[in-house]
């Protein structure tokens, strides 16, 4: 196999080990990749997937090729790729991997594009780039695309923008929303891993510490559970008032950006919108201040308007930039704003993601067998297939759980029966 552009294959033994590591904790995947290895749902289907590149993504790549998908896989993000595990996918499994950790903005559109020349009858996308370049820049496929899935909150909010203005030409299934997801991979996953990549690039000790949250959806409720219970003082920012008000209910500080930017000492967003922290909120912060983002795209910290700002930038650390300001404050960015659980960690724990690529490998076979039915807009995943994965998920973990008798069932179904 020549098609393919990875860091170098020689680290694929290295991979492997890993992958399979993983797998022991993904016992849910590994009873769908026992059926669709039986039933083939995927035959003669081509599936264009634009993911991290991680060893638990490796083992749903695994799971569509034994359902008989032509699969190809490219990174959702520059610096989310894990490059033994890309050199493994290509050489053990014979997948094609467009995906090497640190690319720049040209190679990543240049692998996005090599995705696409697969000609996908499915997209499997994290965060939407490749449903957007598609519909952008190679419209003359669309055509061929039966449907797709969507991982992430921020391609969620894109995709549903782009079905509200008319634009988005094939149904989309919002693995994001299942609550197999977002209850646990969004807060359980993000939470842990967050924490993760901020210990690694820094080897700070976190209690103590004012831990700044951006947002309060359920990524961000998982980091500030998380970083509380590190010891950390968590604030809260959000500009949603439900949102904001079930952080007080739960304990945090609630407040402004700005007036959080004087007094905390680590900074997080995890909002799926731009310039959560911007100019005036650097001009506002502490020296030594650490800022780091885990949503999806780097823009929602306002980078340019820092380095603009600063008169000096290092590299002290792997995944921390010291920004000198005039006035000799500095401030420390993660990852370069990328999602930190990823670039300076391993990403979500897998056991987590088990659930959520049971969500993507059910919600591409239901849109294989349904595409005719549904209209061009964004779907969430059927309740059954959530409720399915919950009982593996428990049934895998020993968990057993009452059933409802048929006298509880009519109950619950009669509006006669009172007190």
């Amino acid at each position: 196999m020549n098609n393919y552009d990875v860091k170098d294959l020689s680290l694929a033994e290295g991979g492997r080990r890993r992958i399979e590591w993983a797998e022991r904790e993904m016992p849910v995947l590994r009873s769908i990749i026992e059926r669709f290895k039986k039933e083939r749902p995927f035959e003669g289907i081509r599936m264009s997937a634009c993911l991290h590149v991680t060893t638990e993504t490796a083992n749903l790549m695994r799971a569509l090729q034994a359902g008989g998908a032509d699969v190809v896989l490219t990174a959702s993000n520059p610096l989310s790729t894990q490059d033994d595990v890309a050199a493994c996918l290509v050489s053990h499994y014979e997948i094609p991997v467009f995906a090497i950790k640190g690319e720049d903005n040209v190679t990543y559109y240049k692998h996005l594009n090599a995705a696409l020349d697969h000609k996908p009858h499915l997209t499997m996308d994290d965060g939407a780039d490749l449903v957007s370049t598609l519909h952008k820049d190679r419209a003359n496929q669309l055509s061929d695309v039966i449907g797709g899935t969507e991982e992430t909150t921020t391609g969620v909010i894109r995709l549903r923008a782009m079905a509200a203005d008319g634009a988005l030409q094939f149904p989309v299934i919002a693995v994001n929303d299942a609550m197999t997801k977002h209850f646990f991979d969004n807060r359980y996953g993000t939470g842990q891993s967050t924490i993760d990549g901020i210990i690694r690039a820094t080897n700070m000790l976190l209690a103590g510490k004012t831990f700044v949250v951006g947002g309060y959806g359920w990524c961000a409720r998982g980091l500030a559970m998380r970083a509380r219970g590190m010891g950390s003082n968590v604030i809260v920012t959000e500009v949603d008032p439900l949102k904001a008000l079930e952080a007080v209910m739960d304990g945090f500080r609630v407040m402004p950006m700005i007036e959080a930017a004087p007094i905390g000492d680590i900074f997080v967003t995890l909002t799926g919108d731009l310039n959560v922290i911007d100019k005036h909120h650097f001009e506002a912060m502490k020296d030594g201040a650490i800022v780091a983002n885990s949503g999806h795209f780097n823009v929602e910290i306002n980078i340019p308007s820092l380095e603009e700002m600063a008169v000096d930038k290092r590299r002290v650390r792997p995944f921390v930039d010291a920004y000198q300001l005039p006035d000799g404050r500095i401030i420390h960015i993660l990852g370069e704003g990328r999602l930190i659980n990823l670039a300076a960690a391993e990403g979500h724990p897998a056991s987590v993601m088990d659930m959520s690529f049971a969500n993507q490998s059910l919600s591409a076979e239901y849109m294989v067998k349904h595409a005719d039915e549904l209209e061009k807009i964004v779907y969430s995943v059927p309740e059954d297939i959530d409720r399915e994965i919950a009982r593996l998920k428990l049934e895998s973990m020993g968990t057993t759980i009452d059933t409802l008798t048929e006298e509880q069932i009519k109950y619950l179904n009669s509006w006669q029966e009172g007190t």
